[in-house]
Order: structure tokens, then C-alpha cells, then sequence
């Protein structure tokens, strides 16, 4: 049997990350991934296919979670098959870094020291992180390159400082309505930022600039432009004939002889269904944060019997998503200003706008606290999904001409913007994975039963984003604005459950991600966080990977 010198679980935004680094340092490398493989070639823009079906996500009828959440006051438990609630993202090589949108920022230097700024939140679990953003800054350096991250840098008292002076590649292009974004904007005395996007604007060798095919978020990428995992790091891992990319490969534990180190990980094939033993040197867990947590506690054995690396009894606990919520408003051909109506109208080109300037909110109804981040956005482009919502008029289901004429308008006669707020969702001891009792997946294996309870604050802070937002698309002129903030969790931002620290007594991981209690254990996805900032994990994913495989380099040169 071969011996990898690292073995990782995982192929998303850091498993690609630890591979692609470990491969180019010359050493073998095992990537184990439960889904199939799809190339380039393979992606389609296929509604019905990608975002209505189950073609790169398994069925929930046999792989799911159960949710648990509070129901008048008291916890009920419902599995995700009867809901239809899904938390898998993308199962497929290069994981949901396939089919994100690309709006990417860096976390902010006070993101690492929230406890030190705020203090103590009442019924909050913050703390501050055991590295700084100067110990991270040169890994989201690295992945603007490596990943290729398109944008324009500005200074901006929120905005992260740089080791460089700007994105290695230009913005993508912009629809007309950035003119009287910018605009309005700028009489309410806001900063609009172009949004950094990990979706190249002009060729590198080996994939081709964006084609801006209106069809970008939960889509797969077919020119290689998206920073996915798969295209970014994967290939040109492989190119180095150091990587042995196993699909169809589920995990069901990784096992260990004694208590300090795993030796194998038992893997099931999801096709032929059977079972092997992966051996390695080092085990890297990238399996996405809620299902990381649940690997390692179905890894219990009599050395370590509540879990893998769980001596501080955290192991699941403090689970993350992203706080927030989003808005809209209509931009009508009879009352547009500043910029023609055709021009609003051509498909493809982004909005890349970003607001930061609540970030920070100094004027909090108890002082200075926490905000947060908002993305401007077209509304999705999904032609059946804009129809279905304009099935109605005064009330009433519309059908056959009166239906067509409807659709007609609403796709003609205005356009909707969007925005999206991210803010932290703070970390609480009623939000978290553990296993459910009963419930077993089709390999049978314990399922993962997440807890998903926000704190108080979360929604404060959203709706206090919200109300400026609305002010940006009255300023623009827009019809209809509304907006929606939830204390619900977004299935397609976790973080959390395996947080690093210096004390073994209250963190999973130590500051390089590796286990405290396993030696060669390590955890490179979003699990770490133990806080999430206010904006999408995907940049930070990448820039920690990158670091933890530095360190992964390193021991093993030590060896």
C-alpha cells in the first residue's frame, strides 16, 4: 500500500490550496473527494440541471443533515430530506469554489481582535485569534495570484492595507449602472468600492479571461476565469505528477492505532462501494466546516472517545455562518437618470460595487460596535426563477397570455438591483454540529445534527445596514425597495467548529491548524475561525490554506 507523505480530505477552496503547495515543494500528495469530476467542458448553464436538481449535490434521501432549531421556545429536529433544507454546496472536485460568485474580501485587522476591541458580548463566545492580519496579509497576497482576484484598489479607513500596491489583474467589466451607483453614492457622502472578484478579466496562461455570460453565481465556470479550486490549484497540482486525485471517494473516519497520530483514513467508494485504507504521513481535513466536524467525531475510538481531537470538548461547538440579509429595488425604463435604458439592459457586465463604510459603527445605540459589509448585485439572472416570481398579480395565480405578458414586462420594462449584507454572525453555545443519535446516511455513518441559533445582535446590526442601503437605491431613483434581514443561517457561508487557539483546554487547533491532541492531524478549512468578520470566508479560506500548508512544508522537511 502507498504511503502519501500528506493525505487530504477535501478538494474545495483549501484542500486545493494545501495540495497545490505541498505538490509544488515535490512531495505525494492524496486528495480525496466525494464527488465525481467535472471539467471544464462539463459545465452548462442549465437552470433545471444546476440549480433546481441535485446534479452536484448528493440526494438528501441519502445524505443529510438534521436541523435543530427552537419552535415556540422549545428545540425540535427535522431532517433536511423533509425540509429540503440543503447544506451541501457543491460536491463535486473544487467543491462549491466551482459555483461562488467570486466577491471576495479580506478580513479587517480588528476582525482578529474582536474580544481586545469590544470586550466580552453577553451570550456571544468571541475571542481573539491566536495570529494577527499582518501574519495573514502575504497569503492574501499569495491567492490574488495564484487564484487570480480581479479589482481596483482604493484606500478607505476599512479598507484592509495591501504589501502591494494593486490587483494583479484589472476589474472585470461594468454594466452602466455603476455611473449612477457612484453617483448616488457620493451624494450621501458613501465610498463605493469596486469589489474585488476572483474572476480574471484578461487570459493567463492556461484559462481565458471572463466571457460574461450573465450566468456567473451557481454555475461552473467554462473558461477557466472562476478561482475555483479545481482550476486555479488542482491542475496545475497535477501537472507536477505529485497528485493522486481520487473522486467518488467518501470518508467514513480516519483512524488511529495510538492516541497521537491518525495512519489511515477508511474511504468508501461511492460508485463500486468499496472500502480501502488511505494511508499518510499527514492527514489534512477540508471537507467543509459542518461536515469537518463531523468527520473527526466519527473518528471517536477508545484513545479518543468523544471525538478526534476533541479533549477540550469544543470539537463542533461555536459554529458560524454570516449574518445579514439582502434588498432590492426596480429600476424602470419611465424613470431612469443618468445613464440610458438599453445600456442597463446588456447582460453579462457585473456591478462590482462594495460598501464598507459601516464596517465599523460608531454611532451604535451603545457605542461603537461591529458592522458590516454590503455587495451591489444584479438580481440572479436564472430566467425561471425571475418568472416564478411574478406568477401573481392583485393576488391572484396568473396563467396562459396574461401570464406571458406579465413575464414579458418584468423582464423588459426594469431591471432589479440588489444588495447583500454580511456581518458577523456571532459564535454562541446554541449554535453547532454534533451527531445525531438516530439518523445515518447512506454509508452509515452518523449524520451531522446542526443547531442553528444566531445571537440578538446579528439581526440588530443587518437591519441597521439595511435601512442605509435603502437610502442608496432611493438615491438611484429605484421603485418597490425592500429589504429582508434573517436570524436564519445561509447554508452557503459556515464557518467554525474546529477553533484555533493557544489553549488546548478551550480550542481544537493550535495557530497553524494542527490538532492539539494529534501530531499530524491538521484542519485547513473554515473550521478554524473563531470569529467570522463581516464579509464571505472564501478569500480568507484560500490565504489560511496557503499559510497552514507553508507550515505543513516545513515539518515535513523536519522529517
Amino acid at each position: 500500500m502507498l504511503m502519501y507523505d500528506v493525505v487530504i480530505v477535501g478538494s474545495g477552496a483549501s484542500g486545493g490550496a494545501v495540495a497545490y503547495t505541498l505538490c509544488k515543494a515535490g512531495y505525494k500528495v492524496a486528495v480525496l473527494e466525494k464527488g465525481r469530476l467535472l471539467k471544464r467542458e462539463d459545465f452548462s448553464k442549465d437552470e433545471l440541471a444546476y440549480c433546481r436538481r441535485d446534479l452536484v449535490t448528493p440526494s438528501l434521501f441519502d445524505e443529510y443533515h438534521t436541523i435543530e432549531e427552537k419552535v415556540d421556545g422549545v428545540w425540535q429536529t427535522t431532517p433536511t430530506h423533509e425540509s429540503g433544507w440543503s447544506f451541501w454546496n457543491g460536491n463535486i472536485v473544487g467543491g462549491s469554489s466551482n459555483f461562488m460568485s467570486g466577491m471576495l474580501h479580506r478580513l479587517h485587522p480588528d476582525d482578529f481582535r474582536l474580544k481586545s476591541k469590544y470586550g466580552d458580548i453577553k451570550g456571544a463566545n468571541i475571542v481573539d485569534w491566536p495570529i494577527s492580519y499582518n501574519d495573514l496579509e502575504p497569503y492574501y497576497t499569495l491567492a490574488e495570484t495564484l487564484v487570480g482576484i480581479s479589482g481596483h484598489y482604493e484606500k478607505h479607513p476599512y479598507e484592509p492595507p495591501r504589501s502591494t500596491a494593486n490587483f494583479p489583474q484589472p476589474p472585470t467589466k461594468e454594466n452602466a449602472v455603476v455611473k449612477l451607483f457612484d453617483k448616488s453614492c457620493k451624494a450621501l457622502d458613501i465610498h463605493s468600492l469596486v469589489t474585488p472578484r476572483a474572476v480574471l478579466s484578461q487570459n493567463i496562461p492556461g484559462r481565458d479571461a471572463c466571457y460574461y455570460s450573465n450566468l456567473c453565481g451557481s454555475y461552473g465556470c467554462s473558461s477557466g476565469a472562476k478561482g475555483s479550486s479545481r482550476e486555479a490549484l488542482l491542475k496545475p497540482a497535477l501537472a507536477t505528477g505529485n497528485l493522486t486525485l481520487m473522486s467518488n471517494s467518501y470518508v467514513k473516519y480516519l483512524h488511529t492505532d495510538k492516541k497521537d497520530k491518525v495512519d489511515h483514513a477508511v474511504v468508501v467508494h461511492t460508485i463500486t462501494g468499496k472500502e480501502t485504507k488511505i494511508e499518510g504521513k499527514i492527514f489534512v481535513v477540508a471537507a467543509q466546516a459542518h461536515e469537518s466536524s463531523r468527520l473527526l467525531l466519527n473518528s471517536a475510538n477508545k484513545h479518543h472517545p468523544d471525538g478526534l481531537a476533541n479533549s477540550s470538548r469544543q470539537l463542533g461547538k461555536n459554529l458560524l455562518f454570516s449574518g445579514g440579509g439582502s434588498g432590492q429595488g426596480e429600476l424602470h425604463q419611465d424613470s431612469l437618470k443618468e445613464i440610458k435604458f438599453e445600456d442597463l439592459m446588456t447582460t453579462g457586465l457585473f456591478v462590482n460595487r462594495s460598501v464598507l463604510d459601516w464596517y465599523f459603527v460608531d454611532h451604535w445605540w451603545d457605542g461603537t460596535f461591529k458592522g458590516g459589509s454590503v455587495e451591489f448585485m444584479f438580481e440572479h439572472q436564472n430566467i425561471i426563477t425571475r418568472a416564478r416570481q411574478d406568477n401573481y398579480k392583485e393576488g391572484k395565480m396568473l396563467w396562459g397570455t396574461a401570464l406571458g405578458e406579465h413575464v414579458i414586462k418584468r423582464f423588459t420594462n426594469y431591471k432589479n438591483i440588489r444588495f447583500e449584507i454580511f456581518n458577523d454572525w456571532l459564535p454562541n453555545d446554541d449554535c453547532f454540529v454534533a451527531l445525531d443519535p438516530t439518523h445515518k446516511d447512506k454509508y452509515g455513518m452518523p449524520v451531522g445534527k446542526l443547531r442553528l441559533e444566531g445571537h440578538p445582535q446579528d439581526v440588530k446590526v443587518g437591519k441597521y445596514i439595511a435601512q442605509k442601503c435603502e437610502k442608496i437605491l432611493e438615491e438611484m431613483g429605484a421603485k418597490n425597495i425592500y429589504s429582508s434581514i434573517s436570524s436564519g443561517a445561509a447554508q452557503n457561508l459556515v464557518a467554525g467548529g474546529c477553533r484555533f487557539g493557544n489553549d488546548p483546554k478551550t480550542s481544537v487547533l493550535n495557530k497553524y491548524c494542527q490538532a492539539h491532541d494529534v501530531s499530524n492531524l491538521f484542519v485547513a478549512d473554515a473550521s478554524f475561525m473563531p470569529t467570522g468578520g463581516s464579509v464571505a470566508y472564501t478569500w480568507t479560506i484560500y490565504a489560511n490554506a496557503f499559510r497552514v500548508a507553508d507550515h505543513i512544508v516545513k515539518t515535513l522537511a523536519l522529517r
